[in-house]
């Protein structure tokens, strides 16, 4: 049977963010300056290492990517937040849904992935420097990359053909500011247990590994940081990784909140603002915890800013 056949639904509306209509200016305000942030910064930091040899070096490689990846994220979702908390219309067609959640969901595991990568990274440099080299050869940085990319894109493509296999009658309203998958899962006539099940077992799995793997890397350094007697060491390593963790915990925080533990009630306004913690807020920070505190982004910003002036 043919898809236009079993739906009647051909657009879906969003609803938007739990926000007073009075409010939508300072909010549309807000997450512009918000989003604008992410872009700059992140692309501030794939040109600086694009540029700078001397950040030629396997954490940047990640980084770059990284930082690729969260501006495409906060690009899949905010833009069309956005539109519509200045127009009365809020739709978006059937098409155009599917697509904005498997973009989403893609780079949504691949910012999962590369946090992974970037914490292993991390844990070669400090528990193991005098084989660092050695260990992240060119070659097996490019490999995690495009393991990293290639899983996303399985994982959302898994998905999202379980998705355009359900059908969709006359509810079109999705309670969320962008298709989230769990959210238009909810609006389905069809059976979504095969879905729900999938969120829990692969996309579970996907979740806990990286997860781990990050928590196992950052004990392994603070242990290896403690077993050395020095003030400054201790202090610098701390400031570093506890910022990292900081973020990890707030995206994979928010993250488990809204797929695991909420996966099967109603929307709420919580799961909402979980959301806009993982679509809009990490990307933004993430330039700032990971690279524009570090001394070397510093110098080739500084470099940059000197080039950009000698042709004045």
């Amino acid at each position: 049977m043919k898809r236009e056949n079993r739906n009647s639904v051909s657009e879906f509306l969003l609803l938007g963010l739990p926000i007073r209509p009075e409010q939508q200016g300072i909010f549309f305000v807000l997450f512009l300056v918000m989003y604008l942030t992410t872009v700059l910064g992140n692309l501030l930091i794939i040109l600086l290492i694009r540029l700078d040899s001397r950040l030629h070096t396997p954490m940047y490689f990640f980084l770059s990517h990284l930082a690729f990846s969260d501006v495409s994220l906060s690009s899949i979702t905010v833009p069309k937040m956005l539109v519509n908390m200045q127009s009365q219309q809020q739709s978006i067609p059937y098409g155009g849904c599917i697509s904005q959640m498997y973009f989403f969901v893609l780079f949504g595991c691949l910012d999962n992935f590369l946090l992974a990568v970037m914490a292993y990274d991390r844990y070669v440099a400090v528990c193991d420097p005098l084989h660092y080299v050695a260990a992240m050869r060119e070659e097996l940085c490019i490999s995690l990359v495009a393991g990293s990319w290639f899983f996303s894109c399985v994982h959302a493509l898994l998905h999202t053909l379980l998705l355009t296999d359900l059908s969709f009658c006359a509810n079109n309203v999705i309670l969320h500011f962008f298709c989230d998958l769990t959210a238009v899962l909810k609006l389905s006539c069809s059976d979504v247990s095969l879905n729900v099940l999938v969120i829990f077992t692969e996309g579970g799995m996907l979740f806990i590994v990286p997860l781990s793997s990050i928590l196992g890397s950052y004990i392994r350094i603070g242990i290896t940081v403690l077993r050395v007697p020095s003030t400054t060491r201790f202090f610098k390593t701390f400031s570093t990784c506890g910022s990292h963790l900081f973020v990890v915990s707030l995206y994979y925080g928010t993250l488990a909140g809204v797929y695991f533990f909420s996966s099967l009630q109603k929307p709420s306004d919580h799961d909402i603002i979980a959301s806009v913690m993982y679509t809009v807020v990490t990307p933004m920070l993430n330039p700032f915890i990971y690279s524009l505190r570090n001394r070397d982004i510093k110098q080739a910003l500084e470099m940059l800013v000197s080039r950009a002036n000698l042709f004045k």
